[in-house]
């Protein structure tokens, strides 16, 4: 096996792999215990060679392999790359440039709406993965071969499945389909993590202005907290326990005691002052200062059969052209085409748009042939 554990095997790797067209990438990594994901191993295969660089070994300087994530003229790789470009980014500053996600080729390819590694390995690469590793520690070292094997076909299938989507979309002609969302796994600012915006993960209905205040002031302290120390926020905090805290705004260390799912001590300790002297000062927030609810806009009650029809004609185009429903339009989208408005653009337009706005227009209706959806023109 071909693993990396010294700078200048990692340098010589990785000026290997500059002349290609493409490397293939994933990542392990553990993020249990941590705040921020901790990377354990980085698999690559290029067209001729492949490898695991281990990021834990004693001394070695991984700036050759983040070199490599930014060379212009080599194409990163991924599967569902999410996560493993959220960890470049956070150690480089950087997200890999170019980038192509074969899960979201998939979807233009008519494989499904979240197409699995596994089965893409299977139809694509006429091969099985091997899942005996999935959950291992990968932190814990030595790493044994069938780690390492389980690791390198990952990245071995991930090269036959890029290679087969690439020739599929080539012949379709809908490489392009893919710029808008391999624009937005490229955008940094997806992967800035701002302790001033945490509050929006929390699900709290119809909070009151002062409430609202509360859990955006608990919430910013406990992603400040959880970042310096590297801990995951649930530690320091649960999500059911910091709502309980923003809904009952407690303000002394005996009603801090008294609130539900805090941590044994919470209240004695530092964290219970820290929590207490936030509250204090939403408690002295004057009653126009405090942030007030999103208003969520209901779609109206007269657009919503047009809505559901919407839906049977995205339904009906994404299985004619062989494409993921979801890459088509979202939900707000159809009720925006609903609400009068032209919410697509580009190659979804073509394919759905139009034919959105003709049906919403009365130009187009829907009907039934020998059992399946067909539109039919209005004369």
């Amino acid at each position: 096996m071909n693993l990396i554990t010294d700078t200048d095997a990692l340098a010589k790797f990785c000026a290997e792999q500059a002349g290609a067209d493409f490397i293939a990438v994933d990542t392990e990594f553990l993020r249990d215990q941590t705040y921020w994901p901790k990377l354990c191993l980085v698999q690559i295969a290029g067209p001729a060679s492949v490898a695991a660089i281990d990021p834990l070994a004693p001394g070695i300087d991984l700036t050759p392999l983040y070199e490599l994530m930014q060379d212009p003229d080599l194409l990163k790789v991924f599967h569902a790359g999410r996560q493993d470009l959220e960890i470049f980014f956070h150690a480089t500053g950087q997200v890999p440039a170019p980038i192509f996600d074969t899960q979201v080729a998939a979807m233009v390819c008519g494989f499904g709406e979240s197409a699995s590694y596994e089965s893409l390995v299977s139809k694509l690469a006429k091969a099985a993965v091997d899942k005996s590793s999935r959950f291992t520690d990968w932190g814990y070292r030595p790493l044994t071969e069938r780690q390492l094997i389980y690791a390198l076909d990952d990245v071995i299938h991930l090269r036959t499945v890029y290679v087969k989507l690439r020739d599929q979309l080539a012949h379709t002609g809908r490489e392009h389909w893919l710029e808008t969302d391999m624009a937005i796994l490229s955008d940094p600012g997806i992967y800035r993590l701002d302790p001033v915006e945490s509050w929006r993960r929390l699900k709290l209905r119809n909070p009151k202005p002062r409430t609202l205040a509360a859990l955006k002031a608990l919430a910013t302290w406990r992603e400040i907290e959880a970042q310096k120390r590297d801990m995951p926020r649930g530690r320091i905090l649960r999500d059911e326990a910091l709502i309980e805290l923003a809904s009952h705004l407690p303000t002394t260390a005996a009603q801090l005691a008294r609130t539900r799912g805090l941590p044994g001590g919470f209240a004695e300790g530092k964290w219970g002052a820290a929590v207490i002297e936030a509250i204090e000062r939403v408690m002295a927030m004057p009653q126009d200062t405090l942030p007030r609810p999103d208003v969520v806009a209901e779609t109206p009650g007269n657009l919503g059969s047009t809505v559901e029809l919407l839906k049977v004609l995205l339904k009906h185009k994404a299985e004619k052209n062989g494409v993921a429903a979801r890459l088509l339009s979202t939900t707000d989208e159809l009720e925006n085409i609903a609400a009068g408005q032209t919410a697509l653009s580009g190659w979804r337009y073509e394919l759905f748009g139009a034919d959105a706005e003709a049906l919403r227009d009365g130009k187009l209706t829907l009907g039934l042939e020998r059992g399946r959806v067909k539109i039919f023109p209005v004369a």
